[in-house]
């Protein structure tokens, strides 16, 4: 795989404000790329250098081979961009806002028409595409959104908080969609996002905190570093006082949760010996594997 964007000890200062302060990293082609932090971490900042609406204060960027800087506008063919909030005209047809949109990229008409129809159907919106754009639902708003961003063709789509706001099934939907282009249009995504599950459908991630980039790695590599297993168990009546001597004679930490013992464990195997040891004193129990909830608190040490 070759990568399609590098960032060389990038920075970007607001007078005394360091909104990103010399961070590096590299996206490879065709991965699915999750770039995360809390509010005011610095990612909405990168985003916007990385789709040169913001120029950096200093450090080295290329995008598809090209210079962040210097070759802008090649930069700008080859990037889609589909922003937190819906910013479609409400009152036009969808076919209105993708031909308002599109025009922006190709001037032939034959062209525009042709690009129209190609991502209509790969993003199932011929349904809709007469239809106001603002009598759609969430999801189909957001399938329109997407679209405007496909109109050239891009080699990499930037998602900032694509499903924010949306319930479950409609989340599921946006998705299922977003595999279908990275399968069939072999398309680089670069996500922000606040859903850890779908975090942890990224290649890799990248984790920002007060401008820096804290933690690179795969989900798996991070979860192993960051995220513990934990073994919830339920003692039987009267039991309680002696499995917290056991555990404390054991090295165990543990929390008690109403009636249960919370007990991280480093994976869900080692939790075998110690359910053997205590299986008489108890009515039931779980082991609950380390997500990338566990990873992000972990790393950043505040809510999301």
């Amino acid at each position: 795989m070759s990568e399609v964007i590098r960032v060389e000890h990038l920075k970007k200062y607001f007078k005394d404000v360091k909104a990103v302060d010399d961070i590096s990293f590299s996206v490879e082609r065709g991965e699915l790329f999750g770039f995360l932090g809390v509010n005011g971490a610095g990612k909405s900042t990168t985003i916007n250098m990385l789709c040169t609406l913001f120029p950096p204060t200093s450090g080295k960027v290329e995008i598809c081979g090209y210079e962040l800087g210097k070759q802008n506008e090649e930069i700008k063919k080859h990037i889609g961009v589909v922003y937190q909030n819906n910013c479609l005209d409400k009152l036009l047809t969808v076919k209105e806002n993708l031909l308002l949109r599109g025009s922006l990229y190709e001037t032939d008409k034959k062209k525009l028409l042709n690009n129209i129809k190609r991502v209509c159907e790969i993003l199932e919106l011929d349904g809709v595409i007469k239809r106001p754009y603002g009598k759609l639902s969430g999801g189909q708003k957001r399938r329109c959104e997407i679209a405007t961003a496909l109109l050239h063709t891009p080699d990499i789509l930037f998602l900032d908080e694509p499903t924010t706001g949306l319930d479950p099934a409609t989340r599921k939907s946006v998705w299922s969609t977003l595999k279908k282009l990275q399968k069939e249009m072999e398309m680089t995504v670069f996500l922000t996002t606040h859903y850890m599950e779908e975090a942890a459908r990224a290649n890799h991630i990248a984790i920002m905190d007060r401008g820096h980039l804290v933690q690179y790695g795969t989900p798996f590599t991070l979860k192993e570093q960051f995220a513990m297993d934990k073994l919830l168990i339920v003692p039987k009546e009267g039991e309680k006082v002696q499995i917290q001597q056991l555990l404390d004679k054991k090295g165990f930490t543990f929390k008690q949760k109403e009636e249960r013992l919370s007990i991280p464990i480093p994976n869900t195997m080692s939790a075998m010996p110690l359910l053997e040891e205590i299986s008489s004193l108890i009515e039931g129990f779980e082991v609950i594997q380390g997500t990338m909830d566990d990873v992000f608190l972990q790393i950043t040490g505040e809510e999301k």
